[in-house]
């Protein structure tokens, strides 16, 4: 099912920063090349937070050969654990902002945006319970620890909306930045996971899924991105 939903989301957020997102923006005011500059800032930007992440997060387990003290490892996955918290409550509270920008933007934009942040969250949002329960969290903790970060993108969703209601001259840049998220999330994480899937009998449903997630947000948003 996870992986079901990894493929959807490619397609989702794909045609979401590419066909509404990025159009939306660059037919705006804003300054073209600014926008571009936004654009490769934010990739690069999402490139170098997931450096940190990676630098910073521990992927051994007991017994599996490295030369630690005993009850080293159970140490560092706690530690990763709340690492894993505030990262996802950061994430969703920025997920509200970019929300309340697209729908401040264009509503069928808003929706689909919305869409394509569900449609990954939730793959996300289970790696993340299964990684609290093995960083010591019990279901119940774990659970409502997911749901507060789940939370946030509320808080995000009514500051982006107050703030960038008075800003709105700030919004296609909020969308472009949006975009490089997208984009880097589909091409960097979830395409390579279905790479490891080579097979004709997997690779199949992967492109009818991709292609069923272009399709639902070409539906919503009216067949095309128009004015």
């Amino acid at each position: 099912m996870v992986e079901r939903l990894v493929s959807l989301s490619v397609g989702i957020m794909l045609s979401t920063s590419l066909l509404h997102a990025l159009p939306e923006a660059f037919e705006s005011k804003a300054d073209t090349h600014t926008l571009f500059a936004t654009l490769l800032g934010g990739l690069l930007g999402f490139f170098l937070l997931e450096k940190f992440a990676i630098l910073r997060h521990s992927h051994h387990h007991e017994g599996d050969g490295h030369d630690h003290a005993h009850g080293h490892d159970a140490h560092e996955a706690g530690k990763s654990g709340w690492m894993i918290l505030v990262g996802d409550g950061l994430h969703n509270f920025s997920d509200g902002i970019l929300i309340a920008a697209a729908f401040l933007a264009n509503p069928k934009l808003g929706i689909v945006t919305g869409l394509a942040i569900i449609a990954h969250e939730i793959p996300q949002e289970i790696g993340d319970f299964i990684v609290l329960l093995n960083a010591g969290f019990s279901r119940a903790r774990a659970y409502l620890f997911n749901l507060g970060c789940s939370l946030m993108a509320i808080l995000g969703g009514l500051l982006g909306y107050f703030t960038l209601g008075h800003a709105e001259g700030l919004i296609p840049y909020v969308l472009v930045f949006a975009s490089s998220g997208f984009i880097y999330i589909a091409v960097s994480d979830l395409m390579p996971q279905m790479q490891r899937r080579a097979t004709l009998r997997e690779t199949i449903p992967q492109i009818l899924l991709v292609a069923l997630g272009v399709g639902i947000v070409l539906f919503l948003t009216g067949q095309g991105h128009r004015h």
